[in-house]
Parts: C-alpha cells; structure tokens; sequence
C-alpha cells in the first residue's frame, strides 16, 4: 500500500527552480506596472488636451482678455467645488471603512466560552480550596438552615357568585365595598 502512494505522488520543484520561477513572475509583474504607470500617464494627457483646449491670447483686446479670465476663474470655482464635493465623499467612505474593519477585526477576536464540565466537589473540599490552610473544621451546612413553617392558606368558601352579584348591586353594594375597604 505504501508503495503505491509513493508512486501517485508528483515530484518535488527545487528550491533552485523555484527561484529561478519567482525571479520571472517579478519581472514581469515589475514590467506591466511600469506599463500600466505609463497607460494611466497617456490617458491623463489625453483626458486635460480634451477639457482643456490651449489658448490662444494672441489679438485679443483688454476687455476679451478680461473677460477670459473672469470665464477662466468661474471654471475654477465651479471645479473647486466639486473637488472639495468628491473630497468629502471619499473622507466619509473612508471613514466607514475604517470602521467597517474595526468591526470586523472585533468579531474575529471574540473570545469564545469554553464548555464547562460539572466537578462534584464536597463543601468541605470547596472551602479548603478558598480558604486554604484556614480551613480547620468541618461545616455541618444542613444543620445550620433555618426551618420554614408553612402557612396554611385561608380558603374562601365557594358560594353561588349570582347572590354576590345581586347583594352588591346598585348604591347599597357599593357602600359595602367602601366600608370593607376600609376596615
């Protein structure tokens, strides 16, 4: 049977191997960040030649110029605005992440009971555990309970409750229950 599982079981990679293996993945994870830095450059420039036009201030009068820039600040406000929208919302979103995995790492941790046995132990043996070398006499725990007398409880006698109904009608019933009450 041994020899069997020997068989089924795939040679071992050297270390030397492995290595040669990890030096190649780096390389080329090295070579698609630096063309991934290089796509995201491109794509920006692309994007400001788009929203951003160049400007052309040659044969413009004092007053088109000024109008330009009045044009000009009134962009930058309106993009102001919205950059310090979008700075808001991704300070909030972080935030709740941070809370997110607060919690998350809070559920992971918990400590969990462990199942507690029942240990038969004797009043004699539990006070010597707590007291330690002060435990000298034996307890006779039984002998010191108080003893209870139970009460008999007064039973009502049952009656037929139609008379009750019709001796407390109307004022007359009525004065009866203030005057028990009362008593």
């Amino acid at each position: 049977m041994l020899f069997m599982c020997e068989l089924q079981k795939k040679p071992k990679i050297s270390s030397s191997r492995k290595l040669g293996l990890k030096i190649k993945l780096l390389a080329v994870a090295t070579q698609m960040l630096e063309e991934e830095k290089n796509q995201k450059i491109k794509e920006k420039e692309a994007m400001l030649a788009e929203r951003l036009p160049p400007l052309n201030l040659s044969g413009l009068s004092l007053q088109e110029l000024q109008d330009l820039c009045k044009e000009l600040h009134r962009k930058i406000d309106v993009v102001d605005e919205e950059r310090y929208d979008v700075g808001l919302k991704v300070s909030k979103n972080d935030v709740e992440i941070e809370n997110m995995k607060l919690k998350i790492t809070e559920i992971q941790s918990k400590f969990k009971k462990p199942h507690l046995r029942r240990v038969k132990i004797s009043a004699e043996a539990m006070l010597s555990v707590l007291l330690g070398s002060k435990h000298k006499e034996s307890f006779d725990f039984k002998a010191n309970l108080k003893t209870v007398k139970k009460e008999e409880e007064k039973k009502e006698e049952v009656t037929d409750w139609r008379k009750n109904v019709e001796a407390m009608s109307g004022m007359e019933g009525r004065k009866k229950l203030f005057d028990a009450s009362g008593n």
